[in-house]
């Protein structure tokens, strides 16, 4: 990307009541100069920064009005970008938007590229590599959860806690390099029991944050809830309850979930994907075989599965069938939930959810009538149990992006490495090259080591106007 020339985009949808231009550049404020003139005939390039300005928007060949606007002005280096930048506030129309950035191409500027904005505030100092993606993180935010991760790592949460890693690692490299300098006298400047300290309190804190990226991942991407059951336990009159519309077909034919069908829930401010998933049973119907085949694939990738029972039918050795065909791993959650109990008595109930504790190991036993609506808070409760975002919530540095997390993983792969270097009395110069690694692994996080190809994946996400 050229940082000499300057760029225009959108920075809003066309359509709504408002919109914004943004234009950033050595000549930001001569181009806004030729499209804008002030209702007190000031000019952009005479203006201090942080100050708003109104007049309107001209053709600069007829000088004929476009529209009437708000221009905000931002002088390098305190601004977005850090470059010289002004921002247009205009009437939502798409075609008073085309008009204006086809008037400030004319004058001079150019169509940014995707996240340009936000490249130049990251070349510029503005912010670090982990906080520009952040800024994306920010715009796509849907629920409580995805926000507050995002908002603390654009804030540099995330990143004053690697540079305190990196700072203490780079202490003990300057040590190291020392006594290459002088191998030759056999110094020993680097205390060979602090290195251990040291190294192993950061070989700690990064675990903690790659143990954080379970919680991060479930955050970001929302809680893969898989409902499974026989056919006719009432599966897709749960999912409608818990949607409160009517998204699944139900039907009393046995059968009439086929395939896989996913909606999100947002509970607590946590998203949950929740899958309505066929019954499962034997079947010669080739269709519903492979429905079911999709079932066993939906549970795999759940982090929650909810085993759905018809309580009026109950039969306690063909749930624990059940149960055991799920194949469930030790990090996935089970609850039990026994439907249909408006068609018994609460005495057979109890004794029902009596016999499961007995017998099962379960995470929840709980009793529902999805058709009615009843005990479903129950549920809702659970899902949110299930999922403690209070680090998030609360400011705790989680990792929520599998590029860092995989640079975690190499660090700690590095770290650990040096550590059984240490152990084993290695030479300080294959010592420092382990440091060296995680150092780096670390670096490419904040983006204090980086290429333009991994610039390129991240900046390709971005929207024209940031």
């Amino acid at each position: 990307m050229n940082r000499t020339d300057t760029i225009v985009a959108p920075a809003t949808a066309s359509g709504g009541a408002l919109g914004i231009i943004r234009m950033s550049g050595p000549q930001a404020l001569a181009i806004g100069d030729r499209l804008f003139r002030s209702a007190t005939r000031k000019k952009l390039s005479d203006a201090a920064g942080h100050t708003l300005l109104y007049g309107e928007i001209i053709d600069p060949d007829t000088g004929s009005a476009i529209d009437d606007v708000l221009v905000s002005v931002f002088r390098a280096s305190h601004s977005y970008t850090g470059e010289n930048s002004i921002e247009i506030s205009h009437h939502g129309s798409r075609y008073i938007q085309s008009e204006i950035l086809r008037s400030a191409i004319r004058c001079g500027a150019r169509s940014a590229e995707a996240g340009e904005f936000t490249v130049r505030a990251f070349l510029a100092g503005k912010l670090d590599l982990s906080q520009a993606e952040a800024v994306a993180d920010m715009i796509a935010s849907t629920d409580r959860g995805t926000h507050a991760l995002a908002l603390n790592q654009m804030r540099g949460g995330y990143s004053r806690e690697l540079g305190t890693l990196r700072d203490e690692l780079v202490t003990l490299m300057s040590l190291l390099e020392l006594e290459l300098d002088f191998s030759e006298e056999e110094v020993e400047f680097a205390d060979r029991s602090q290195l251990h300290r040291i190294m192993t309190q950061t070989n700690d804190k990064i675990l903690g944050l790659i143990r954080s990226f379970s919680l991060g991942n479930a955050i970001k991407e929302g809680v893969n809830v898989a409902i499974v059951g026989n056919p006719n336990a009432g599966k897709s009159t749960l999912l409608n309850t818990l949607l409160n519309e009517e998204r699944a077909m139900v039907s009393d034919i046995a059968g009439t979930t086929r395939d896989t069908i996913e909606e999100t829930l947002v509970i607590g401010g946590i998203r949950f994907r929740l899958s309505d998933t066929a019954g499962i049973r034997r079947s010669d119907d080739r269709l519903e075989r492979m429905g079911i085949e999709r079932t066993f694939a939906a549970i795999g990738r759940a982090r929650i599965v909810i085993l759905l029972i018809d309580a009026s039918l109950f039969d306690l050795q063909q749930t624990l069938g059940a149960i055991a065909s799920l194949d469930l791993q030790q990090e996935q959650r089970l609850c039990l939930l026994l439907n249909k109990i408006d068609k018994l008595a609460p005495e057979a109930i109890s004794a029902i959810r009596q016999t499961l504790a007995s017998a099962t190991s379960c995470d929840r036993i709980l009793a529902v009538s999805a058709k009615h609506n009843r005990n479903i808070d129950l549920l809702t409760d659970f899902l949110h149990d299930c999922i403690d975002a209070a680090p998030a919530y609360n400011g705790e540095t989680v990792v929520s992006n599998i590029r860092h997390y995989e640079a975690l993983q190499r660090a700690h792969e590095a770290l650990r490495r040096a550590l059984d270097s240490l152990a084993c009395g290695t030479t300080a110069d294959l010592l420092a090259e382990d440091i060296r690694d995680v150092l780096y692994h670390l670096g490419t996080i904040t983006g204090e080591i980086t290429n333009d190809e991994i610039l390129g994946q991240i900046f390709s996400k971005f929207c024209i106007g940031k």
